[in-house]
């Protein structure tokens, strides 16, 4: 094909009607595709969140039984400490020795409190932890229901969506890269994706200022590529739009 500036706008014309074609597949399938990695991504956050809490129980069991050793070993000395009672000598080491208990008995109840405490902790994190485990099965179900509807949605379209694709790229081979550069860079400074459009109604079919006769002219000549003066959209007219959407019918029919 001969890269004059007609054969130029034709082809950037073609790639914004491939564009918006794809763009309406998108919107059918709504939100679907984003409600479905939220729903997957809250899914693995609570699996996350059940795997912390059960690591922290397991370390709060250890906790635990690091107190009960600790018990036991208080037990010992209090065993060992009410044997040597019946040897002291004086009233200096029976006093000792029964400071030395006492600790060791408030070393037992402290261990005691920590033990209870540790316990409640735990049960807080099984409560949790259900909590997690009923609302990943509602998430779960919420997501089966959204995949199914969304795997609907997308295999009436995607054959049509994979053929658009393909024109598409064969296209973007064909246009020099300073254009497609400047194309993209207008298409994804708009919400509605528009970068070529027409003229509708003496005005740019983009942003609706209005395009003075003379400039209309050289926009049907199709002598050089001309942008609209307020929004920096790619202007053609309509005859060569209409040209290019049937010609695209035809390719994807």
């Amino acid at each position: 094909m001969e890269n004059t500036v007609e054969n130029k706008l034709k082809q950037l014309y073609k790639v914004q009607a491939i564009d918006s074609k794809v763009d309406k597949i998108h919107a059918v399938r709504g939100e679907l595709p984003m409600e479905v990695a939220d729903l997957e991504d809250e899914i693995e956050g609570l699996h996350t969140r059940v795997e912390k809490l059960n690591a922290e129980i397991d370390g709060l069991n250890g906790d635990i039984d690091d107190k009960k050793e600790a018990m036991k070993n208080s037990d010992a000395l209090i065993k060992k400490y009410d044997a040597q009672l019946g040897d002291v000598k004086n009233n200096r080491e029976y006093l000792a020795l029964t400071k030395e208990i006492e600790l060791q008995n408030l070393e037992k109840m402290a261990c005691e409190k920590k033990i209870t405490d540790f316990k409640e902790q735990i049960e807080q994190k099984k409560e949790a932890i259900e909590a997690s485990k009923q609302l990943t099965d509602e998430r779960g179900k919420d997501l089966e229901v959204k995949k199914k509807e969304l795997e609907s949605i997308t295999a009436e379209t995607q054959k049509e969506e994979d053929e658009l694709l393909k024109l598409r790229k064969e296209l973007v081979d064909g246009i020099e890269e300073r254009l497609m550069r400047a194309f993209e860079k207008i298409r994804t400074s708009y919400t509605n994706g528009l970068a070529v459009v027409t003229i509708e109604r003496e005005s740019c079919g983009g942003c609706f200022s209005l395009i003075p006769p003379q400039r209309q002219l050289d926009i049907g000549n199709r002598k050089k590529i001309i942008v609209c003066e307020h929004c920096g959209r790619i202007l053609v007219d309509n005859d060569l739009a209409e040209e290019v959407k049937n010609l695209i019918e035809e390719q994807t029919a």
